[in-house]
């Protein structure tokens, strides 16, 4: 069931690659070791990935957003997991799991197409140009 609007991922996409990025400042995390740099990596990832996608938000509409959502949901995957597939759980682990999470449950619930343009195709396919 995909019922959160593309524009309404696109917001979040932009908060929490910001968040990521600066999680390692905001809770004191090692930067030199998993637990702070790979929030940074993916936080980047993210915001360059949402740049470049097809929605509302994005910058230069290129990227598709089912690719878009194949990255969010292996990102949080992988952020999920990395307390313990990375060996830092002893140290922090709550963050990492809930925004790896959150961002993993967004990819299964976002909508594949965004609202401009399933506007603009049915339009289209039905024969009327858009006004």
């Amino acid at each position: 069931m995909r019922f959160v609007p593309t524009r309404v991922h696109g917001i979040a996409d932009w908060l929490l690659g910001a968040l990521l990025v600066a999680l390692p400042f905001i809770m004191g995390l090692d930067r030199g070791r998993p637990e702070g740099w790979l929030p940074m990596a993916l936080g980047a990832t993210g915001l360059i990935v949402t740049f470049f996608t097809d929605h509302e938000l994005g910058v230069v509409r290129k990227l598709p957003m089912p690719t878009h959502l194949m990255v969010d949901g292996l990102a949080g995957a992988l952020l999920a997991a990395s307390p313990w597939l990375l060996g830092f759980s002893d140290r922090v682990w709550v963050p990492h799991l809930v925004l790896g999470l959150t961002e993993l449950a967004a990819a299964f619930v976002t909508r594949l197409q965004p609202a401009d343009r399933v506007t603009s195709d049915a339009r289209h396919e039905s024969g009327r140009m858009p006004s």
